[in-house]
This record gives C-alpha cells, sequence and structure tokens, in this order.
C-alpha cells in the first residue's frame, strides 16, 4: 500500500520538464513585469555598489597608504575622501537593498495570490474521479505549502540569481581589466565548477523530489488519521495507525539524509575551489609584486573580487534549496493545473426553456475505474411527476445512479437522459440547478441558519419564514436564541443529524427544483426527527420527478415503483405490496431488516446485506 502510494504521487505530480514549468511561471508573472523590471533595475545598482567598494579600497592603498610621493597631510585627505564616497556607496546600497525587497516581497505575495486563486478554481471544477483518487492531505499540500515554497522562489532566489549573475559577469571585466593574466588563472577553476554545479543540481532536484513525495504521503495519511480518528479509537487500531504512520516518517526521514549528503558534499567542494583559486592569485600575484609589475593595492582588489566572485557559488547550496524545492512543488501544481479529469461540455450546449421531469437511463453501463463495471445495461424510465425508491444492497449501484443523473460522471456505454435529451448536451450548470438532493450527511457552511438555507439566493423574510415552515425547520428555529441569525459550522452552534437534515430540505425548497433526489435522507435519525422528516419529504415530492434511494419502510411505500438492484442490474421491480407478494429479494431485505428470520436464497446468502443502505 506504502509503494503504492509513491507511486500514485509519483503520477499526480506529473513530472514536468524544466521548460514547460518556467513557461508556466512566466504566464503568472507577466502581469507583474513592470515591478519585475523595477526590481531587476535595481539589482544593477546594488550590484554596481557592491562591486566599487573593491575598487575605493584599491585606490587607497596604492595613492595614499602605499605611495610615498604625497604628504601625510596629503594622505589623510584623500583617505578621508574615498571614506566618505565609501559610506555614500554603501548608503546607497543598503536604500537600494530596501527598496528592493519590499518590491520583490509585494510582487511575490500578488504572484502567488493569482496562483492559489487559480488552482483552487481549477480543484473545484474537476470530475469527482479525481479526489476519489486523490487524499485530501495531498490536495491541501498543493494548496498550502507548495505554494508557500514558490513564493519564497520568487522573492528570495529569482532576482537575487539575476544579481549573482550580474555580479560575477561585472566581476570578471574587472578582473581581465585590472590584470589578464590573474583572471586567466582565475578560468583555470571554471570547467570543474561548472561539473560540480550541474552534478549537484542533478542530485538535488531528485532529494527535493523524493522528500516532497514523501511530505505529500504523510500529510495525506495525517489527515486521514485524524479524519477517522473516532474510528481508530473506537476499533483499538491506534498502535497498526502508527506502525504505519512510522513507514511513511521513516521514509522521509530517509529522503532528508539523502538530501543532506548532497548538501555535505557540494559546500565542501566549492569551498576548496575558491582556496585553490585564491591560492593561486597570491601565488602569480606575489611574484609580480615581487617583480614591481603590479603593486599591493590591485592584488588586494584582486583577492578581494575572488571572494565576491565566489560567494554568490557558496551560497548556491541554499538557494538550491529553495529553487530545488520550488521545482519539485511547481511540479506538482502546474502537474494539478493541467490534470483535464473534467466533463467535456457540448460545443453548443442546450438550456431548454422549460422541463416536464421525464428521466430516463438506456442501456447504460459505467464503471469507476474504466474496467470493471458497477453498473450493466441499466435501463428505466421515470415519468414526469413520479417517485421511483431504489433499493439494493451494498454496492448494488444506487447512489452511482444518481451520479450519472447529476452528471458527475458519464456513461461508459448508453445514455442518461432528460426530458429525451442526453444530459451530455446539456448545460452543465442548467442541468445541476433543476436538480435538488437530499443527503444523509449535509455540509454545512459556516455562517448563518438564514445562509445555510439559502446559500447565496436573494429572499425576503416572508419567503424565508415559508421555507422554514414547509420543512419543519420551524421548530429547530425556535429552539435557538438568535433564530435564523445563529451562527451554526465550525466554531459554533453545532447542529445534530435530524436538524442538518431539515436544514437540507429547506435549502431544496430555496431552490425549487424539478427532480428532486433523496439518498438516504431519514438514517440515523430519531423517531421524533423522522417524522418531521417525513413530513419535510410529503412537500419536497409534490409535484416533482423523485428519485428515493433509502431503507426506511415509510419512504419507500410513498414511492409509484420500487427498483431492486443488485451488482448493478435491476433484478425486480413493482410496487411494495407486488414484490413481498413475490418473495424474492426486496421480500428478503425487508424481513432481515425487521429481524425477521426468513431464509436468504442461495444465490443471494453471499452478497446481501442485512439492511438496506
Amino acid at each position: 500500500m506504502h509503494h503504492d502510494r509513491e507511486e500514485h504521487e509519483e503520477e499526480f505530480s506529473g513530472q514536468l520538464g524544466d521548460i514547460r514549468l518556467w513557461r508556466h511561471m512566466l504566464g503568472f508573472m507577466r502581469p507583474m513585469k513592470r515591478w519585475i523590471a523595477l526590481a531587476v533595475f535595481l539589482s544593477f545598482i546594488i550590484t554596481a555598489t557592491s562591486l566599487f567598494l573593491p575598487y575605493l579600497v584599491q585606490q587607497a592603498m596604492d595613492k595614499y597608504i602605499v605611495s610615498g610621493n604625497l604628504t601625510a597631510e596629503e594622505r589623510f585627505s584623500g583617505l578621508s575622501g574615498l571614506s566618505a564616497v565609501f559610506l555614500m556607496v554603501v548608503l546607497l546600497g543598503f536604500v537600494t537593498n530596501f527598496f528592493q525587497v519590499v518590491v520583490l516581497e509585494w510582487t511575490g505575495q500578488t504572484i502567488m495570490h493569482a496562483l492559489r486563486q487559480k488552482l483552487f478554481q481549477h480543484v473545484l471544477n474537476l470530475n469527482l474521479s479525481f479526489f476519489h483518487g486523490n487524499p485530501v492531505g495531498r490536495i491541501v499540500t498543493r494548496l498550502t505549502n507548495d505554494i508557500q515554497n514558490m513564493y519564497e522562489m520568487f522573492t528570495s532566489v529569482i532576482v537575487t540569481l539575476f544579481n549573482d549573475g550580474v555580479r560575477i559577469v561585472g566581476i570578471l571585466g574587472i578582473l581581465f581589466w585590472m590584470n589578464q593574466a590573474l583572471a586567466l588563472l582565475l578560468c583555470l577553476t571554471f570547467p570543474a565548477m561548472v561539473l560540480i554545479t550541474l552534478w549537484f543540481g542533478r542530485l538535488s532536484r531528485k532529494a527535493f523530489r523524493q522528500i516532497r513525495r514523501q511530505l505529500a504521503a504523510m500529510n495525506a495519511f495525517i489527515q486521514e488519521a485524524v479524519t477517522g480518528i473516532s474510528v481508530i479509537q473506537m476499533f483499538l487500531r491506534q498502535k497498526d495507525t502508527h506502525r504505519r504512520f512510522s513507514f511513511l516518517n521513516e521514509d522521509y526521514r530517509v529522503s532528508a539524509f539523502y538530501q543532506i549528503r548532497v548538501f555535505g558534499i557540494f559546500v565542501p567542494l566549492i569551498e576548496v575551489m575558491s582556496s585553490v583559486s585564491l591560492a593561486l592569485v597570491v601565488w602569480y600575484g606575489g611574484g609580480e609584486i615581487l617583480r614591481q609589475t603590479m603593486t599591493i593595492g590591485v592584488l588586494t582588489a584582486f583577492i578581494s573580487y575572488i571572494r565576491l566572485f565566489f560567494q554568490p557559488i557558496r551560497e548556491l547550496s541554499q538557494k538550491y534549496t529553495i529553487v530545488q524545492s520550488a521545482m519539485a512543488s511547481a511540479e506538482r501544481i502546474f502537474g494539478l493545473l493541467e490534470n483535464r479529469d473534467v466533463l467535456t461540455t457540448a460545443e453548443h450546449p442546450q438550456v431548454p426553456s422549460q422541463l416536464a421531469g421525464e428521466v430516463e437511463f438506456r442501456d447504460v453501463t459505467f464503471a469507476y475505474d474504466g474496467e470493471n463495471p458497477v453498473i450493466r445495461d441499466l435501463s428505466f424510465r421515470v415519468k414526469p411527476g413520479e417517485t421511483l425508491a431504489i433499493v439494493g444492497a451494498t454496492g448494488a449501484g444506487k447512489t452511482t445512479v444518481i451520479s450519472l443523473l447529476e452528471r458527475f460522471y458519464d456513461p461508459g456505454q448508453g445514455a442518461v437522459t432528460l426530458d429525451g435529451v442526453d444530459v451530455r448536451l446539456l448545460d452543465p450548470l442548467w442541468l445541476r440547478r433543476q436538480i435538488g438532493l437530499v443527503m444523509q450527511d449535509v455540509f454545512i457552511v459556516p455562517g448563518t441558519l438564514r445562509e445555510n438555507i439559502l446559500l447565496g439566493r436573494e429572499a425576503s423574510d416572508n419567503e424565508v419564514g415559508r421555507l422554514v415552515e414547509l420543512s419543519q425547520l420551524s421548530r429547530v428555529v425556535r429552539q435557538f436564541p438568535d433564530g435564523l441569525e445563529t451562527r451554526i459550522g465550525e466554531g459554533a452552534m453545532d447542529l445534530s443529524a435530524g436538524q442538518k437534515q431539515l436544514l437540507a430540505f429547506a435549502r431544496v425548497l430555496a431552490r425549487d427544483p424539478r427532480i428532486l433526489i433523496l439518498d438516504e435522507a431519514t438514517a440515523n435519525v430519531d423517531t421524533e426527527t423522522e417524522m418531521l422528516i417525513e413530513q419535510a419529504i410529503e412537500v419536497a415530492l409534490a409535484k416533482r420527478t423523485s428519485i428515493v434511494i433509502a431503507h426506511r419502510l415509510s419512504t419507500i411505500r410513498r414511492a409509484n415503483r420500487i427498483l431492486v438492484m443488485d451488482h448493478g442490474s435491476i433484478v425486480e421491480e413493482g410496487t411494495h405490496d407486488e414484490l413481498m407478494a413475490r418473495r424474492g429479494l426486496y421480500f428478503h431485505l425487508q424481513t432481515l431488516q425487521n429481524g425477521g428470520s426468513a431464509e436468504v436464497p442461495p444465490q443471494e446468502s453471499q452478497r446481501v446485506s442485512p439492511y438496506l443502505p
């Protein structure tokens, strides 16, 4: 299982090439090009100030410290002037650096804001199959940790690397201007440095890719464990859960140590190259001074420039840490953005002016994985205004029928139609406005009761009051001092399962859909609340085409017809009384649910759950 997580995460990342990654990133940077250009311009000033300082030191040594042609007063006066210039250059560099940091931070935050917005919008529109295949923790990592890693690269690396590039080119130019022989000696170390840097880049990318993969897997596991903590504790699975986490944690530690070993080799190698270059310059430059063909000031400036030259290379390991972490994150972010696991929309989607509400499945076959069908050659029709109940054991395909009707998925074969029109030809937004869904698990939006009923719709107080009465939610509202303005959701008032169900019916009535779907809407509630829900159901079903998935007899008996499904196919059809009289699968499901002892037919004994899910 652990190995499968790694492979899936690698597939999810996409491992995009560097060119494609930079093309994506440049697309988000383009709107901020003027601010980036300003940061680049400031970098030229910062580089110029840093390169001018060793030259001032060289002038001070050759003209005023070592030179014997001037009086003490002239030397002091000259040194004072150079010191003043030195301080002004330092101050200019400080002020310029301050403004560059502000510009970069603001630019980085703006770019990451746009990227985060686009990524979250894309995630909201992905097909449900994507969420079934990717744990919540992994998706959260994309929107938080990975975005933060890219922010650090934008603010502290991209322009800094440009600064370093300008500095290195500038230093080389100055060195060749000052002494070509010494500059050529320095260049002897370049091939080795290039090879070391390329080797480091390849290994560090591999290290960070492993680290990000392991971190995402660990985040996903923690998310799942915390979400299911009650089940873990109830079934005493703490030790097993901790053992599985230990495997993931150990994999992360191994990946981190691999990264440390790579950095541990790179930094000393650069120090060796720096020391070799310095030794060559001191050896050759010292000889030139002894031969009086070079001044001490030039050699001192040369040594300072060499230190400046190797400083960005020496810091490359730290920058590579940020860059490679960001590139590994970018692989996953843009891999997610390139994910096209979305339902295709017709070139000219239809938006009917009226909807009678006829639903039909025509020889529908569907498999979540594309290989193992959960629905096979399914055909049935629901007339406008008719109520159809679907029952069956776990895995029979009942909920899949609902998902296909709402077009969360498309069938592999056959068609799902609404008033004779294939739902694939309809506008998806229009389609979902016509369908109201009441599920067992009700999603609560942090906010007031009123906001949770309307979900962004506009309605007067009288209209909201009517919805509350029709859905039987009025008894709940009267229990709260603030009434409809009571805040519910995370960090506020928590509703019971039954109260949430009544809220769901109020939402459906506010939407006024032509087609209503009830998916286990009366499960896990007390008797009193069930009576209220039954009244709400009666109101909701009126004059609507309805499909009901339930195991409560009171809900099922209200249906005009009942479909009994088993392993993705319809095995029985009729009213409650007709199906009970046949003494088939429906009869045995009802008998077992009600605590009866009827013997299950041999062909069903291994497949029928003792309850209707």
